[in-house]
């Protein structure tokens, strides 16, 4: 039986995958898993609880919400809030739980349910495990004043925004910015952020027009905001994803600045503050061989982890390294946050402008992107195409064609029933040419 919980949290079809059973079941789970293990530390266990703009959201966070009182933990329910919003409340205030109901960038039939440990920090996987383990068992269930209860968060948007307008040590005062909320968790602190920090801010993807999150806005679909920024004549826009965790950029031009860009101007920006620990970048295996070259050239070495913002977390914390992040915009910068913020990015991308007086094309131009295509191949078994041989061969016969001017990186998703064949090579056409050829050997190998 396939594992429960992906990189980020469980996620799949609201109401089909992800059923109110479930988020009962993993509530309760995580409740009890996190008590035995002193979690808790021995007090009245408080939880808070959020969610993004999907239509699932209300009966998903209500379940949870349920589950979690059903077993003795008070709720604290934020509503619709940013995942870095929760992180950081659950830090913040010294809650023991927190739970986050989105499925990210995914569409709006998915939704997805993860969980915060006390300071705002992801479960790692063996305590995942352990709750998936618990799932479905009996339990003495607390009766009269022993259930816990549910509560509305008061001034849980103002507290967040609040805390990330604090991060700054200047105005963005003078700089136009147009941000694209992809219809969800940051249609009101992203913006308001912003203007709070003193930029001049124009809104796409808010829900002013009644769409749905991630669909055909957000930083998965850039078309809107490229084109947003040049009709308004904005200095730079900046496109999160439907519960704000990531950011993506575009600069005056409508040109994009990927995450890898992004960390590339707030690295050395901590390196010249002096506050880049030992001068170190920890990214993903996704991130672009043009990143690791760049910041050679700066002295910056880079570490690498597995794909999730979990992981890269957790590097980061074994080496108390100050920022890391993916290609896909999940930027953590560790002075401020516990987890991947888009908001937080977005203000320190746009205050590395306001300081510098550079534009943002001149600031991505730290590190030239080798050309990158990337197939997700849809399909096929997942678990076969890491151990397939011919799969191997096909890789290793490709590895060798590029040398040191390229590499190859098949990897299943954590997060879709896809495999994707990532190729970088000196040319577009190289490198496309060889991850179609791979994606064919794929589908032929391991295909359903």
């Amino acid at each position: 039986m396939a594992r429960l919980f992906g990189t980020d949290g469980v996620r799949g079809r609201a109401n089909g995958d992800i059923t109110a059973e479930l988020a009962v079941e993993l509530s309760v789970g995580a409740a009890h898993v996190l008590g035995t293990l002193g979690a808790f530390g021995g007090t009245r266990p408080r939880a808070i609880v959020a969610r993004d703009t999907r239509p699932s959201g209300d009966f998903l966070s209500a379940a949870v919400s349920a589950g979690l009182a059903s077993a003795g933990v008070d709720v604290l329910d934020a509503e619709v809030l940013p995942t870095p919003g929760l992180a950081h409340l659950v830090r913040s205030t010294g809650a023991d739980l927190g739970v986050m109901i989105s499925a990210s960038h995914n569409p709006a039939p998915d939704n997805g349910i993860k969980f915060f440990a006390r300071g705002g920090t992801k479960l790692p996987d063996e305590v995942e495990n352990a709750i998936e383990a618990r799932l479905g068992e009996e339990w003495d269930r607390p009766e009269g004043t022993d259930v816990g209860t549910i509560t509305r968060y008061e001034g849980a948007i103002d507290a967040y925004v609040e805390h990330l307008v604090a991060t700054l040590d200047r105005s963005l005062e003078g700089l136009t910015v147009v941000a694209d909320c992809a219809n969800g968790a940051a249609s009101i602190t992203g913006p308001e952020a912003l203007r709070r920090a003193g930029a001049t801010v124009h809104v796409i993807g808010d829900l002013s027009d009644g769409g749905l999150i991630n669909d055909g806005v957000g930083s998965t679909h850039l078309g809107p905001l490229q084109a947003a920024v040049r009709e308004r004549g904005a200095d730079i826009g900046v496109a999160f994803d439907g519960d704000a965790d990531r950011c993506l950029a575009v600069d005056a031009d409508g040109e994009i600045i990927d995450g890898d860009q992004i960390m590339a101007i707030l690295a050395l920006d901590l390196k010249e503050r002096g506050k880049l620990h030992d001068d170190t970048l920890v990214v993903t295996v996704m991130s672009n061989l043009g990143l690791k070259l760049a910041m050679k050239e700066h002295g910056i070495v880079l570490g690498q982890t597995g794909v999730g913002d979990r992981y890269v977390l957790e590097e980061m914390n074994l080496g108390g390294y100050s920022i890391g992040g993916e290609q896909s915009g999940h930027v953590i910068i560790a002075e401020h946050a516990t987890t991947g913020d888009g908001e937080l990015t977005a203000l320190h991308l746009l205050q590395r402008m306001a300081e510098t007086g550079r534009t943002a094309r001149e600031l991505k131009n730290v590190m030239t992107r080798l050309p990158q295509a990337l197939i997700n191949v849809k399909d096929v078994d997942k678990a076969k195409a890491t151990i397939d041989r011919g799969v191997s061969d096909a890789i290793e016969a490709a590895e060798k064609e590029l040398g040191e001017a390229g590499r190859v990186l098949l990897r299943p998703s954590g997060t879709e029933p896809v495999v994707r064949v990532m190729v970088e090579a000196p040319t577009d056409e190289q490198a496309h040419e060889i991850a179609e050829r791979l994606a064919v050997v794929v589908r032929e190998r391991v295909g359903l």
